[in-house]
């Protein structure tokens, strides 16, 4: 494997075109924008609660309506940039998800909130189909797997950054300008997407992809892709899930709230480092090994994490981060060696519409589980329940390659 460095990383950019360069900048700009839009929200659920008097249930449903939102109008999104273009389609869902919170900033009670939340999901249902189309037409064939694993780890970066910032300007300001300012940066975006983003003809690529992604054709099982979804679905709830009570489990250990900040952005961090890392690993032990220990890691994690005092807890989370989100890069690089080249647009359109929308119906569930039996209690559902990959794994073994 080459040394890698900042040298041979700029050595490889070079030889990219500058139209190449403008759609994987914009689209990875664009996705840690929307990551972190969507995952702020977990560090306003206390203060939401505090300010508007909410239950558990309600707190999971802010998360679901934004992320429901956002599941289930991504094909519709892609189908009106094909008739708009992807410019003018990612630069006005941008700007409605930067809207969405600046509305919340000024929202008055629940069902403000909940218009607001709905409006930044609807806008950020644009970011993934179209981001992701974008890099797929700029870099053709086999380079398009290197671009978008950079496409994808820019929205860790994103979770990771996005609520931290809000962590530190809500120690100088209150959470209505902070949420204000941050929405703003999405109006900012839209006009940088809307100028910069390359415009291709619908179709140029197709060609191009075709003679440059020669991949042998492997049998497959009309199971083997439900199968895969089954998975996706089950580790994005288990994500959500464990994200949704976080924030309370440390509250009850005496976290205050920069410290619930910190803890969100160390999460994220191994998140962002377990995607790396379970390429490599999958690359070695296949796809169904990297599920089984991630997903049994995820487990073991969040019941150890519930009896630890603060600290230790800290010390753990970012190896639950690791475990939490490293599943979910071998999940989404085993769509395509499942089902037929021309059948892969719209098999990895329903793999994020199955998985996000999992995570928007997840928290409301758990959080009526957390009302009726505690948060520790439904944290400890959440870690049993992805135990249920694991046979889910065993029976798609035989459709994967191993490692």
């Amino acid at each position: 494997m080459p040394r890698l460095s900042l040298e041979n990383f700029a050595a490889l950019t070079r030889q990219f075109s500058p139209e190449q360069r403008r759609a994987a900048g914009i689209a990875s700009v664009t996705h840690a924008l929307h990551d972190g839009y969507t995952d702020l929200i977990y560090i306003m659920l206390p203060l939401w609660q505090a300010e508007f008097g909410l239950d558990y249930a309600a707190l999971g449903l802010l998360r679901g309506v934004f992320v429901g939102a956002m599941a289930s109008l991504q094909i519709p999104s892609g189908l009106l940039s094909e008739k708009l273009g992807a410019a003018l389609v990612l630069a006005l869902g941008t700007a409605l998800a930067g809207f969405g919170y600046c509305l919340a900033g000024v929202s008055s009670g629940f069902t403000m909130l909940l218009i607001a939340l709905f409006i930044g999901g609807l806008g950020a249902s644009t970011q993934h189909p179209i981001a992701s189309a974008l890099v797929a037409r700029a870099f053709a064939g086999p380079r398009s797997l290197t671009a978008l694993g950079t496409y994808n780890f820019a929205g860790d970066i994103g979770k990771m950054t996005v609520p931290a910032t809000l962590s530190l300007m809500l120690l100088v300001m209150a959470w209505r300008s902070a949420l204000a300012v941050l929405g703003c940066l999405g109006f900012v975006l839209a006009a940088v997407i809307f100028v910069v983003t390359p415009r291709y003809e619908r179709g140029s690529d197709t060609a191009k992809a075709a003679s440059d992604d020669r991949v042998p054709e492997r049998p497959r099982s009309r199971f083997a892709f439900p199968l895969l979804l089954g998975i996706g679905i089950i580790d994005s709830a288990t994500r959500m899930g464990f994200l949704l009570f976080l924030p309370f489990v440390l509250t009850q250990k005496g976290a205050s709230l920069p410290t619930i900040g910190l803890a969100l952005t160390l999460v994220f961090a191994g998140g962002a480092a377990g995607k790396l890392a379970c390429a490599f690993i999958g690359a070695r032990i296949g796809a169904i090994g990297t599920v089984w220990l991630t997903e049994g890691l995820t487990a073991a994690g969040i019941l150890a994490l519930m009896p630890l005092p603060l600290g230790a807890a800290l010390l753990l989370l970012p190896l639950i981060g690791i475990a939490l989100n490293g599943t979910s890069s071998v999940l989404y690089g085993s769509v395509p060696s499942l089902v037929a080249a021309d059948w892969r647009t719209r098999a990895l359109s329903i793999f994020y519409t199955g998985t996000i929308g999992s995570g928007a119906i997840a928290p409301t569930l758990y959080g009526a589980v957390g009302d009726a039996f505690g948060v520790l209690k439904a944290l400890t559902l959440v870690a049993v329940m992805v135990l249920l990959t694991l046979p889910l794994a065993a029976l798609l073994r035989p459709a994967l390659p191993r490692g």
